[in-house]
């Protein structure tokens, strides 16, 4: 298991570009299996979990060919549904969460899909209700084994519907819009996730030759088409790293300036930063973050203590809840962190308490934090990394810690951020890779 060692307490310079969406790649790259002509796709961030997931698609039988740099062709011509059935496809599988994302192509194309009951983190309940009840409205058959944890689903025709989901789900909603785009008739999905992620598959998909209208919005409407294309399609720049990185400038007295950060499909990200008191501006396209030395927490107009909850799209993402904990561990004043969507997600911060912060945790959706005002560094210690998100935040926390702090896990942190120690290394910090 290989470990970080951090060295804290350096002030990081430079310029850093964030890697290509890692929640937008999984996405996309299971919806390559909806034609059997070539779909390129750039900015391919070169991640664990988008790895593995460009492996299985390989391993079914998509011709996968790397062109320059981070770009990547895939043609899915031949699938080889036995394949499905296979030790091999399940143990796969089940290390990706985004791999059930593979069940609505298949199903459109294909009119069956096996799926292993997914991986990924352990973060609380992540239920998969909505991606087979919408499977079931279009018309298919949802069986589970429990014996060996397999999903299946049939269909002899899909139709389209009306659909109200019960959760605003991005991986449901993407599940559900790939299989309804070769569905007969019209379907309309109200409720949906319209994260910048789920808008980009659906351009990608219209791209293909699908009607979808209604991008942006929780209600799609979606014509069936009989059969889509090939076509080339960008990946977004990471807004979780983004975020990542306005946090990590703050906690460690940087200058730090964030390139091609599209800074218009960044949403509230910004302005909850903003009420952290952290400054910054943008420069085109560009975010720069100035040194400061202290930043302080907004409060309410009526002057009760500030809370920052995720929420869907255009709320904020569950995924940077961690980073703005661990960034009010040295902000002034308090703030409440509310976890609404995940109910183990705040158990890390038993590790910032050991290293000094001043957090309560209230209960396990919600954490009060105290901060130090940079008066009182965090103390180095030996932490392990519980997931992805946690990780970051762990690896924020020791750059600005004083003394040497080991991360252990640290494949946790390589399936989301793509060689995270090699680049901030080279804006001045001491990481070192056991």
């Amino acid at each position: 298991m290989a470990v970080f060692e951090v060295t804290g307490g350096h002030s990081l310079q430079g310029e850093i570009t964030p890697q290509g969406a890692k929640n937008e790649a999984l996405q996309i790259l299971c919806a390559v299996l909806l034609t059997d002509e070539q779909v390129t796709v750039c900015n391919i961030p070169r991640i664990e979990d988008v790895l593995q997931l460009i492996e299985l698609l390989g391993c079914m039988g998509v011709e996968v060919e790397w062109l320059a740099g981070d770009s990547c062709a895939f043609r899915a011509r031949d699938i080889d549904l036995d394949y499905l059935r296979s030790d091999d496809y399940t143990r796969r599988a089940s290390r990706l969460r985004g791999s059930v994302m593979l069940l609505g192509p298949l199903l459109a194309r294909f009119g069956v899909g096996w799926m292993p009951k997914p991986g990924g983190d352990k973060i609380g309940r992540r239920r998969l209700d909505t991606h087979f009840i919408g499977f079931q409205k279009l018309g298919a058959r949802f069986d589970y084994n429990d014996t060996d944890s397999l999903f299946a689903v049939r269909a002899k025709e899909l139709r389209g519907c009306y659909m109200l989901l019960d959760e605003a789900s991005v991986t449901g909603t993407a599940n559900i819009i790939m299989a309804a785009v070769m569905a007969k008739g019209f379907t309309s999905i109200y409720n949906a996730a319209c994260e910048p992620y789920i808008q980009q598959l659906c351009r990608m998909l219209n791209s293909m030759g699908a009607k979808i209208s209604g991008i942006a919005s929780n209600l799609l409407t979606i014509e069936g088409v009989t059969t889509l294309h090939g076509t080339a399609h960008r990946l977004l720049p990471d807004m979780i790293e983004v975020g990542s990185f306005i946090g990590l400038a703050a906690m460690t007295h940087s200058e730090i300036t964030i390139r091609n950060a599209a800074c218009e499909h960044l949403g509230i990200i910004p302005a909850q930063f903003a009420r952290m008191g952290i400054r910054f501006s943008q420069r085109g396209d560009d975010i720069f973050i100035p040194r400061q030395n202290h930043y302080q927490i907004e409060s309410f107009i009526d002057g009760s203590i500030m809370t920052i909850a995720d929420a869907p799209w255009p709320g904020l993402t569950p995924d940077l809840l961690s980073v703005f904990l661990v960034v009010a561990t040295q902000a002034k004043g308090a703030v409440l962190i509310h976890q609404k969507m995940f109910e183990s997600r705040l158990f890390f911060v038993d590790k910032l308490i050991d290293m000094g912060a001043q957090i309560i945790l209230c209960d396990p959706h919600r954490a009060t934090v105290i901060g130090h005002n940079h008066k009182v560094r965090l103390r180095a210690t030996k932490m392990t990394s519980p997931d992805i998100r946690a990780g970051v935040a762990l690896l924020i926390a020791a750059l600005s810690a004083e003394g040497r702090s080991t991360i252990q896990n640290i494949e946790q942190i390589d399936r989301g951020y793509q060689q995270i120690d090699t680049r901030l290394n080279a804006l001045g910090a001491q990481i070192v890779r056991k």
